[in-house]
């Protein structure tokens, strides 16, 4: 997952998406470039926006015929190699085939896409999303919830796989890809503490960022999206200090989306971060619901190695990066990187002279000192 980093200052980017003559107040976005601005005004793209993958094939849409979970061949086949997840038996641990959901495979280079037999029309890829999000799958006991994310994430990433597939219309994917977000997001923050060995995530990201690829693409297709606004402001906080990817792309929806509340108030926490108003940052984030709450979670929020030495009064940065790495956190490229679940509190730490505090004052002799302490003036020395 992609580290956000504080801006210093408003950035340039900023300056340059603005007409001549009118400048944006804190919290209100600048106005998008001009019509037919060239390369200047175009940023890079926003990892895995627009990067081939389950979210985008190429090819013609290919008919869905499956109407289960899992296709029949693939559970004999997984059947008879005793591959079926515990998930997908039933309570006397035999093979279920009202339980199996089909796995994520992607097609090698040059190999034939899945016959139709394989791929399951959007109905069903509702219907399996549903199963993977309720209780049977994220209550059950004998798992745990790294291995249960880890099932359903490679669940999902197949239901993705075969609604590019097919192409189906904007607001049928939109509906099954808004869920597969609210999942992701919702896991990701519950798993953020496991280790690397149980929990991947930086898999998880490219999860999530291509999954947010593919539902902004199915808004930009004729169709209502009511739930739009909401997600756009999910993508914006999810990708918070991404300058100026994410910020331009929020600025060239349309003016009925970027005012809405959710927006709104994705734009000024952005501003806020960027600006490194911190306090208003945080009163801004406290105000956020729980699943937009989740959007800026994941991001591992950088600050100034140098500001945080003079605010704790250290002498040298090399000190204070001793100092991070004591208590856990990571420092990255002269920034530390905040991250609650790394935190340790107690750390074994040496004691050190501090030029700043104390050695920086000294001046004269100890005599001097003791003098001064008392209000005394030393008698001259005799000639």
């Amino acid at each position: 997952m992609g580290s956000a980093r504080f801006a210093t200052g408003r950035p340039q980017a900023q300056g340059e998406n603005q007409p001549p003559g009118r400048r944006a107040t804190r919290g209100e976005p600048p106005p998008p470039p001009p019509p037919g601005a060239g390369p200047a005004h175009q940023p890079a793209r926003v990892p895995g926006a627009g990067a081939m993958s389950e979210g985008e094939v190429e090819g013609p849409p290919r008919p869905a015929l499956c109407k289960e979970m899992c296709p029949a061949g693939e559970f004999a086949r997984r059947r008879r190699q005793k591959r079926l997840h515990r998930l997908e038996l039933g309570p006397d641990r035999q093979a279920d085939p009202a339980r199996a959901v089909k796995e994520f495979s992607r097609p090698a280079a040059g190999q034939a896409p899945p016959p139709p037999c394989d791929l399951r029309p959007p109905a069903v890829l509702l219907a399996t999303v549903h199963h993977l999000l309720g209780r049977s799958v994220a209550e059950a006991s004998e798992v745990s919830p790294a291995e249960r994310c880890a099932f359903v994430a490679d669940r999902l990433r197949a239901v993705r796989l075969d609604l590019a597939l097919q192409r189906p219309p904007a607001s049928l994917c939109a509906a099954v890809l808004e869920r597969v977000l609210l999942y992701l997001l919702h896991a990701g923050v519950r798993l953020c503490n496991e280790a690397p060995a149980r929990f991947d995530a930086h898999l998880h990201d490219g999860q999530l960022r291509e999954t947010f690829a593919a539902l902004r693409r199915a808004y930009r297709r004729p169709a209502a999206h009511p739930a739009q606004p909401r997600f756009q402001a999910l993508f914006l906080l999810y990708h918070l200090g991404e300058l100026p990817d994410a910020l331009w792309q929020i600025l060239q929806l349309s003016d009925d989306i970027r005012t809405s509340p959710d927006l709104k108030a994705a734009l000024a926490i952005h501003w806020a971060f960027l600006e490194r108003n911190f306090a208003r940052f945080f009163r801004l984030a406290r105000q956020l619901p729980y699943l937009p709450a989740h959007g800026f979670h994941a991001k591992n929020c950088r600050y100034p190695l140098a500001r945080l030495s003079h605010l704790l009064a250290i002498d040298s940065l090399e000190e204070a990066a001793d100092l991070c790495r004591a208590h856990g956190l990571t420092v990255v490229e002269g920034n530390v990187v905040f991250q609650k679940g790394s935190f340790r509190d107690s750390a074994s730490l040496d004691n050190r002279t501090s030029l700043l505090l104390v050695d920086g004052k000294w001046k004269g002799t100890l005599l001097d000192l003791s003098e001064r302490v008392y209000g005394l003036q030393l008698p001259e020395s005799p000639s």
